[in-house]
């Protein structure tokens, strides 16, 4: 939290230039400040149509423009253990980027205020939750999960390479509150992408739930 409120007031995120310099810059200012050597995922900057691309694309690094829609996903490991956190930011005024960036960070809360009524819930449930909540916002949801577990680094791995037992997966069904294979609790990041597609915009937020 404390490395995104630095992005943000140093102007980190300006028109200009492309997103590959952005995440350069983005992190010598981790290691600068807070010491963050590692990144457990792949740090991704993402601007106007590239916001619709999902984690494993790779979209052309493009040149952040002076009315764009962009947004941040890092995954610092700090200390011993992994963070995931995604933020969106709009240049200008545009008033619908605006209000999917407000959106997507209003809904990331309404689930977490759900979830938090919850004894016992499927990851497929979670994930068409996630869906339904875009939907009711006016937006398509563009995620291929809604999350995934973060823990000690690395953390935790399914037996079988394919599995999709530690994501938000809709083909997930495993009950999220169950332990891991130690009796541990697992810990949840929640991962929200909502998209217009005929705009080529989409807005991001991910933290911990």
């Amino acid at each position: 939290m404390q490395l995104f409120r630095a992005i943000e007031a140093r102007d980190l995120i300006r028109p200009g230039k492309t997103e590959a310099q952005l995440n350069t810059e983005i992190c010598d200012l981790a290691l600068r400040y807070f010491g963050i050597e590692r990144h457990w995922h792949k740090r991704i900057v993402r601007s106007g149509k590239n916001t619709l691309a999902i984690y494993p694309d790779n979209p052309p690094d493009r040149t952040i423009e002076k009315d764009d829609i962009l947004f941040v996903d890092l995954g610092p490991v700090v200390g011993d253990y992994e963070a995931d956190i995604g933020r969106t930011y709009v240049l200008g005024t545009d008033r619908h980027k605006l209000r999917l960036k407000d959106d997507v960070e209003e809904a990331w809360y309404e689930i977490r205020e759900w979830y938090g009524r919850q004894t016992s819930l499927k990851a497929s449930v979670l994930y068409h939750h996630a869906v339904t909540k875009a939907m009711e916002f006016g937006w398509q949801f563009g995620g291929a999960i809604a999350g995934h577990i973060v823990g000690r680094f690395p953390h935790e791995q399914p037996s079988d390479p394919q599995s999709l037992e530690l994501d938000i997966h809709p083909d997930n069904d495993n009950d999220i509150f169950e332990p891991d294979a130690n009796g541990d609790e697992r810990h949840w990041i929640l991962e929200l992408q909502f998209i217009d597609r005929d705009r080529e915009i989409g807005g991001y937020f991910e933290q911990l739930l």
